[in-house]
């Protein structure tokens, strides 16, 4: 028991002897970087009103309501497929959807809504643009004026300019089963 009390006591006097002791410096170097900002990612989650600003636009967009869905979007925006085509400006985006909506499209619904509002600080290709996104994966259900239906996955992005109005929306989806269902 001696011998035990005895390393014991040896223990507690070299921790007390040992040159560990915090100095003011110490505690302002800690400080300091704990402060210091952190390295800027290249992408970072943003701000969830960029998702409720989307998703309220192709809610109206479901309901018939162009130009609701178009309230968040600027002027000078563009609409593009996946395909290739694309729309230039709000005016021109409108008189697409207001002619669709009211000739071919009968009614149309989401399903399996996944949002994913994105900040791209660094752009990871030549044409990517940096700023605050939407990111929309869900199914798309369509009725068309013929009668028949469309179902399928769809996935799109949406680009906000400094106003926080969108001003790129990319529609990734099959034209295909579109074809097929709108064919007269």
């Amino acid at each position: 028991m001696k011998k035990m009390i005895g390393i014991f006591v040896c223990t507690v006097v070299l921790f007390a002897c040992s040159d560990d002791k915090k100095t003011p410096e110490d505690d302002a170097s800690k400080m300091a970087s704990e402060a210091a900002p952190a390295e800027m990612k290249d992408y970072e989650l943003a701000d969830n009103k960029y998702r409720d600003i989307s998703k309220q636009g192709m809610d109206a967009l479901a309901k018939g309501d162009v130009d609701a869905w178009l309230n968040n979007y600027a002027d000078n925006a563009i609409f593009r497929w996946s395909g290739g085509d694309s729309l230039v400006g709000k005016t021109a985006i409108a008189a697409h959807w207001k002619k669709r909506r009211a000739e071919v499209i009968d009614s149309l619904s989401y399903s399996n809504e996944v949002w994913l509002p994105m900040k791209v600080n660094k752009s990871q290709a030549a044409t990517q643009l940096t700023g605050n996104y939407a990111l929309l994966w869900n199914m798309v259900h369509a009725k068309y004026k013929n009668g028949k239906t469309m179902s399928q996955r769809m996935h799109m992005v949406f680009h906000f300019d400094a106003n926080d109005k969108i001003d790129r929306t990319t529609q990734y989806i099959d034209r295909v089963p579109i074809n097929a269902a709108t064919a007269k």
